[in-house]
């Protein structure tokens, strides 16, 4: 084999296809076959061109040479299945499709391809599932160039159509079940079925900082778990004088999130050092704060009936929270499911919304909740009036009594080794 021409031939058919001299590329190419047949280059210029030009005969003979001499590249298979296509020889295109993927099951081009095969043929649920593939590997819109574009986009919407007709089918078909239970409490198994047919999203536990395992990630608890929460409710009235006492003073409210300038803020961006989303604390990093406990000693009282977590310098925190009108607090995650979250409302106008995973709530002065807020969840003020929430943290109830002294611990650790304490925020 003349080594010497072969190099010399390539580049100079590299240089005619750049130059836009077509003829004269396919001439070198053809000539570099001659003195090289396997040459993968050569047969895919050429099978490329037949292909351009509606020879899909040419183009598929080009491609089936080159597969022989690599079958470990995709490519060469998603062009040998295109060609398959054009001639209508649907067996031979699904065993180009098969072995592209055998050689990268990832590959977006050859599932793309697979699904619309499906389609082709009526096989709703084999295409659903491909498409569905193709979404999983597929980068943003954004990145593909129109065509594929066109197709990511087909694709995705083909699983939405196909999810909502398997939603509405399984819906009908247990409607039977859903009356025989009817006064059952079956919003779990809703909720399982709108995950599973994709009208709703998965939320799990995102501990951002320290996640404790084989706790049960509920978005609220059910309120009989919490007896002591009575008192507390019972006393919204002198817990909410207290704070309007101290709204009335004007001072010591601080921004709720205070965030340095050198850090990322991400979706709290809008928010950070802003008054419109602020906070009077109580209890802060664990201690007692100077000056504001003694202006709400009914607040603490009932405070002290609470299962609070003991992080020394991170925990147990409580404070009034308050949002000002029209004001959205994006969604976000908490940094520890040992402990949860309790909110009591005080002053809620109309127009005030929480959501917590895939459940939405309007609070309503008097009646707390406990909820997780290792899952996503977030809170907003419409209405042209001031929200105020009473929140504090407490211990995660399924935690016994030897894991919370060693959680308790576990952060006198942290902060010997660190040499500081603090880090944790409701």
């Amino acid at each position: 084999m003349a080594e010497p021409e072969i190099a010399i031939l390539e580049a100079a058919a590299i240089q005619a296809t750049q130059a836009g001299k077509e003829e004269d590329a396919a001439r070198l190419w053809a000539r570099l076959l001659e003195l090289a047949p396997a040459h993968p280059l050569a047969l895919s210029s050429l099978g490329k061109r037949a292909f351009r030009h509606g020879d899909h005969a040419t183009a598929r003979l080009a491609f089936e040479r080159l597969v022989r001499a690599n079958q470990d590249d995709p490519q060469s298979w998603i062009n040998l299945a295109l060609a398959c296509q054009a001639q209508k020889d649907e067996a031979a295109e699904e065993t180009a499709i098969h072995n592209a993927l055998v050689a990268d099951p990832s590959n977006m081009v050859a599932l793309l391809l697979r699904a619309q095969l499906l389609e082709r043929r009526g096989d709703a649920h084999k295409s659903a599932s491909v498409y569905g593939a193709v979404a999983q590997v597929a980068p943003p819109l954004a990145q593909l160039e129109p065509g594929m574009r066109t197709a990511v986009e087909h694709a995705l919407q083909y699983v939405d159509t196909y999810q909502a007709g398997f939603g509405r089918f399984l819906d009908n078909f247990l409607e039977q079940q859903y009356r025989r239970h009817a006064g059952e409490d079956l919003r779990r198994f809703r909720e399982s079925l709108d995950i599973m047919v994709g009208r709703k999203r998965r939320y799990d536990s995102q501990s951002m900082m320290y996640h404790y395992p084989g706790l049960l990630p509920q978005p609220f608890l059910p309120r009989g778990d919490f007896p002591w929460l009575d008192a507390i409710e019972a006393g919204t009235d002198a817990i909410r004088d207290e704070f309007l006492r101290v709204l009335a003073a004007e001072q010591d409210f601080v921004p709720y999130l205070t965030y340095a300038d050198d850090v990322p803020h991400n979706q709290f961006a809008e928010l950070n050092n802003s008054p419109r989303w602020s906070a009077y604390h109580l209890l802060k990093d664990g201690a007692p704060v100077a000056g504001h406990v003694e202006k709400c000693p009914r607040t603490m009282a009932l405070l002290a009936g609470a299962p609070q977590p003991d992080q020394p310098g991170r925990t147990p925190s409580a404070m009034f929270s308050l949002l000002k009108p029209k004001t959205r607090i994006p969604a976000h995650v908490g940094v520890s499911n040992a402990r949860l979250v309790t909110h009591v409302p005080l002053i809620v106008p109309p127009g005030c919304g929480f959501r917590v995973a895939n459940e939405t709530r309007q609070w309503v002065p008097g009646q707390a909740w406990v909820f997780d807020d290792t899952i996503e969840h977030e809170a907003w003020n419409d209405s042209e009036q001031l929200r105020v929430v009473l929140i504090f943290d407490i211990w995660h109830p399924q935690l016994s009594a030897a894991e919370r002294e060693l959680i308790t611990a576990l952060t006198r650790g942290i902060n010997d080794f660190r040499q500081q304490s603090g880090g944790f925020g409701l």
